[in-house]
């Protein structure tokens, strides 16, 4: 394996890569780092930012050389299909999703036909499309059926999920799993793994009704208070380099034709990530040095997981392993976001993290 963990731009260097959901959080992050390997990205997200601010477009990719975008909406099958035709691509990451528990809630019915039937859309495009090796579906944690319970989930462990959006990545899996089963296994095709991560954090993320980017607003805003709602709910923290590390060690892995790879892989964080929001919005107070934390729990009207733990021991046969610990992912991110509030060219201050990551992956 010594091989993978050195030497990524080798492989990722001219590789036609397809990204749905490209200019999300995640998707941004990892367009940037594939461009900076030398490869050539194509993307296709909604035509609306998923957030203002937004880190796609502070990034300044659109119109970059081997950047291509594409406007659509992955519950369309004949929209995919005409853009891996287009593109044809050798390995896809499906990242594009309806990606919040309490919005699931408000719109179940799209969550889910985003959610499930994007996925099986963009697997049978995948199918018809020769050109494709690899193809990383990116889930979530929250495929678990949560039963609130110490040890950290392996993947063996039962898919389920109380809330739409929960129950919406374990019918993915689900979902994902058949399609493999039924159109890939045993053929000379694209082969397909899925992959969940943990609490995922870092700078650029401004999603409502999600912790971090709300501490920060608080933070940063007039009134520099930070509002928590369920203090004692304990979560797999993590930075978003640490899942998109194994998204690409996976992709190759898939690529090059590697026996039992073409299943679910959990990317969680180190034993001792896993913190109370309490402690996480703490913790920020203290890497920015401003705001102050208020508590005001909320009758539990929906259903929102108390504890849920991640366990990516199985991983570690990739390559991979966590990298950063909790207190220096809260460190980089804080850093991020007051590096923008002041001013600081963002794509810049993104790409010297993603090289800080390589050097204490690689030790170059």
């Amino acid at each position: 394996m010594e091989d993978l963990v050195t030497s990524p731009a080798a492989f990722w260097a001219g590789r036609r890569v397809l990204m749905t959901g490209h200019s999300g959080f995640k998707g941004a992050w990892l367009s940037l780092w594939l461009h900076r390997l030398g490869a050539q990205v194509s993307g296709l997200s909604l035509p609306e930012p998923v957030s203002t601010p937004s880190l796609w477009p502070l990034l300044g990719l659109e119109g970059a050389e081997g950047i291509a975008t594409a406007s659509g909406d992955v519950r369309d099958i004949a929209t995919l299909r005409a853009l891996l035709s287009r593109t044809q691509p050798e390995v896809v990451f499906h990242l594009a999703a309806q990606s919040l528990v309490r919005p699931s809630y408000d719109d179940p019915v799209g969550t889910f036909a985003t959610n499930v039937m994007g996925t099986v859309n963009l697997l049978q495009a995948v199918a018809e499309t020769p050109s494709v090796r690899a193809c990383v579906v990116v889930t979530s944690d929250k495929c678990y059926e949560n039963l609130e319970r110490e040890r950290g989930y392996v993947e063996t462990d039962r898919m389920g999920g109380h809330d739409p959006y929960s129950a919406s990545k374990g019918c993915a899996e689900l979902a994902t799993a058949s399609m493999r089963r039924s159109f890939f296994t045993g053929r000379n095709g694209a082969r397909i793994a899925s992959a969940r991560a943990g609490n995922v954090i870092g700078g650029g993320d401004w999603s409502r009704d999600r912790l971090v980017p709300d501490i920060v607003r608080g933070c940063l805003g007039p009134e520099g208070q930070v509002v928590i709602r369920a203090p004692r709910a304990v979560r797999p923290w993590q930075h978003v380099l640490e899942p998109l590390w194994g998204y690409m060690l996976l992709a190759r892995h898939l690529a090059e034709g590697r026996e039992g790879v073409d299943t679910g892989w959990n990317f969680g964080p180190g034993q001792g990530a896993e913190r109370p929001v309490i402690e996480v919005a703490e913790a920020f107070v203290r890497a920015l040095g401003r705001g102050e934390v208020a508590v005001r729990e909320e009758r539990r009207d929906l259903h929102e997981a108390t504890l849920l733990r991640l366990d990516a021991t199985r991983a570690r046969a990739l390559g991979w392993r966590p990298v950063w610990d909790f207190d220096t992912t809260v460190e980089m991110t804080a850093r991020w976001y007051a590096q923008w509030a002041a001013g600081a060219d963002v794509r810049a201050i993104t790409l010297a993290q993603i090289e800080h990551f390589e050097r204490d992956i690689f030790g170059k």
